[in-house]
């Protein structure tokens, strides 16, 4: 008997015209003819992961940008249909604070006392409610990578892009843990109590001491930690209190600082500190980037920079402006473009996910 999660999510593929599992099955394929050689060897379907989503920007839901449910499950069903096996769908802590402009973000005011903590609780329920009506489960081990990959379905992971949430409490990180967060981002664009972000004045010098107390309680707990946004001094104090691997989930090598987005780049100095760790960084399709092309090629600077083990894709997807990599579609796109810049197909295979999937054995187990 089909349940009414499947039901719902065949009828809205059918509206394309093309079955859940066909499209799962052409993805798999897709995937792994990108990663295979010239000679055609045989490779098993490499886990595909995203350090970054918010499908559908759930977190506007009730603000008068937002797309509507729709918008979330046609992402989901992009996922499957581009052949991600897993990723982080992020919650924003300070979304009713900020406004995507087209040079970038600004913010707007701060929170009083309890209402972030109510606003992770709206955006947490609207997220899971919504996730119901697809193929995507909350995920929260690793080996759900590879349940995602036998059921053609896409294991989501829930993070939480920016600590306000905590009011600088690191023993409401247990909450975070027994909502099913797997990651917490701890800064974002508005500053909060934990540590300095990249894209504002420093007010803690680094990781204040609130920071600290949280990054050993989200050890403990098994939480990756996710320096996006955060300054080089915060990540560095980060660094010095866990012995866990980082990510720093979306974000690219700096080139010039007329760019787009050039606030939210980083220095090899950076990107070494968090690959020194065992980390990840995902490499950020953003319109920071001019083209498609220069993506793939940006990608390539990050991993001769840290090393082909510290990277893979962070695409912010329906939360980024100017993206280049808009549309999971081009999953494949990307990685057959990191095999003819002279990548193996078991690097590929590293940076599609299978890198993630280490720090996700590591850290949640």
């Amino acid at each position: 008997m089909i349940n009414r999660r499947r039901f719902l999510h065949d009828s809205l593929l059918a509206t394309a015209g093309v079955s859940s599992l066909a499209r799962a099955a052409s993805a798999q394929r897709s995937v792994e003819h990108a990663v295979s050689n010239a000679t055609h060897e045989r490779q098993p379907a490499p886990i595909v992961f995203d350090l970054h989503a918010h499908p559908g920007a759930t977190f506007q839901k009730g603000r008068p940008e937002y797309l509507g449910d729709e918008a979330h499950r046609k992402t989901v069903a992009g996922m499957q249909a581009g052949g991600l096996t897993g990723a982080f769908f992020s919650l924003v802590a300070d979304g009713p604070l900020i406004e995507l402009t087209p040079n970038g973000v600004v913010t707007h005011g701060g929170y009083a006392k309890g209402d972030a903590a109510r606003e992770y609780q709206r955006q947490l329920a609207d997220l899971t409610a919504l996730m119901r009506t697809t193929a995507a489960f909350i995920a929260t081990r690793a080996s759900d990578l590879q349940r995602a990959q036998r059921e053609h379905t896409v294991a989501a992971f829930l993070a939480c892009e920016g600590g306000e949430f905590l009011e600088g409490d690191a023993g409401r990180v247990d909450q975070l843990h027994a909502d099913g967060v797997r990651s917490l981002q701890l800064v974002h664009y508005v500053p909060n109590v934990l540590g300095d972000l990249q894209t504002q004045p420093s007010q803690h010098g680094g990781l204040s001491a609130a920071g600290k107390a949280v990054v050993k309680r989200l050890t403990a707990k098994g939480i990756v930690i996710d320096v996006a946004h955060a300054s080089f001094e915060t990540v560095r104090d980060v660094a010095s209190q866990t012995s866990a691997p980082l990510i720093l989930s979306h974000s690219i090598l700096r080139l010039d600082d007329a760019r787009l987005l050039a606030a939210r780049a980083i220095s090899v100095e950076h990107a070494k500190l968090v690959a020194g760790t065992g980390g990840v960084i995902g490499a950020w399709p953003s319109g920071f980037n001019a083209s498609f092309d220069e993506f793939v090629a940006n990608t390539m600077r990050l991993i001769d920079t840290v090393g082909v083990d510290h990277v893979g894709l962070g695409t912010d997807m329906d939360g980024n402006l100017k993206p280049v990599l808009g549309d999971y579609a081009q999953l494949p796109d990307w990685l057959t473009a990191l095999r003819a810049k002279g990548l193996s197909a078991s690097d590929v295979a590293k940076v599609a996910g299978g890198n993630m999937q280490r720090v996700l054995s590591q850290v949640i187990g």
